[in-house]
């Protein structure tokens, strides 16, 4: 339902350049009920308390099943998903890093110069708090399924949990 409110709005009247990122994987519709698109601004699918995680893209299905995983073993994850980059929605990375005073970011995308960094620049400039950006690492990509290669690199529900747990400490 996101992408198709991108490809909306994108279509129908947005001036400017534009990038749109798709998967293959098909993903479940994890977007609160009633959700529309806004051009710059993220959305919290799961509150939390203990950090926050925000994902973007096919990693945001992940990022939910691991904060509910998590919660059973009693940390408490927020997530968010900000599926605009540019502009960044400046205003709640900042809230949320007040409020639980650790930001976790996962993107299927390199760590170098993607989402995590525009957050951690964010974070860095306006409410200084540990920042874990987890992604591919900076090697050649490789070809294969969405989901063999999510698991690869730990970017799927699983990885995240752990990921986030050794960030968490």
């Amino acid at each position: 339902e996101e992408t198709k409110q991108v490809i909306e709005f994108l279509a129908n009247g947005y001036e400017g350049p534009a990038y749109v990122r798709l998967t293959r994987q098909k993903l479940a519709d994890v977007s609160p009920e009633g959700y529309k698109f806004q051009l710059g601004k993220g959305v919290v699918l799961r509150d939390g308390k203990d950090l926050t995680c925000i994902a973007t893209g096919g990693t945001v299905q992940g990022a939910v099943e691991a904060a509910e995983k998590l919660a059973g073993e009693g940390i408490d994850v927020r997530v968010v998903n900000l599926s605009c980059i540019k502009p960044i929605d400046e205003d709640l990375i900042v809230k949320c890093a007040k409020e639980t005073g650790k930001i976790f970011t996962v993107e299927d995308h390199n760590v170098i110069g993607g989402m995590g960094t525009a957050v951690a620049e964010v974070v860095a400039e306006k409410s200084p708090v540990p920042v874990y950006r987890w992604g591919l690492p900076d090697v050649f990509g490789e070809s294969g399924s969405p989901e063999g290669l999510y698991e690869k690199y730990q970017l799927d529900a699983p990885g995240i949990a752990a990921k986030i747990k050794e960030f968490v400490g």
